[in-house]
């Protein structure tokens, strides 16, 4: 049986008021895990054009990608999914609200929350370096090692 592929993936961090967006990362309620919005990366687009599409189908917000702040990988010992992931800081360049009634093409992304640093401290989110990055020097760039992802 041949080896599993690697995804890629681009996320954003977005940080608006203090407040860090997150959205759920899995469809249907099926686990408190948080993560930053995006997703997997089509081929024949750039990482800041798929990462802007992304977002906007989440949200429903137009973004400015601009520097990448972290790279992690995780994966699923019991799939052997694995997805290598390159965060991006993005600046909000429409809106800042997301509308009630907005709703993923996908239906994955079933709610969002814009945490505050304290906030993140009570929440389950992945990759485990995500508020640091968030809310630490905006011209760092971090390396996030292979986490195992348990729902």
């Amino acid at each position: 049986m041949p080896p599993n592929p690697v995804r890629l993936a681009a996320r954003a961090v977005i940080v608006h008021d203090a407040r860090l967006l997150l959205v759920n990362a899995w469809p249907k309620g099926r686990s408190t895990l948080l993560c930053a919005p995006g997703g997997g990366v089509e081929p024949g687009a750039s990482l800041p054009d798929n990462l802007a599409r992304e977002v906007h189908e989440e949200t429903g917000l137009r973004v400015d990608v601009t520097a990448p702040c972290l790279v992690n990988e995780f994966h699923d010992p019991r799939s052997g999914f694995h997805q290598v992931e390159v965060f991006f800081r993005c600046k909000i360049i429409g809106g800042s609200r997301i509308s009630a009634d907005w709703q993923d093409p996908e239906n994955i992304v079933t709610h969002h929350i814009w945490a505050t640093q304290e906030d993140m401290s009570e929440l389950h989110f992945k990759p485990s370096s995500l508020a640091q990055v968030a809310f630490a020097d905006p011209d760092a760039l971090s390396y996030d090692p292979l986490e195992t992802i348990v729902m």
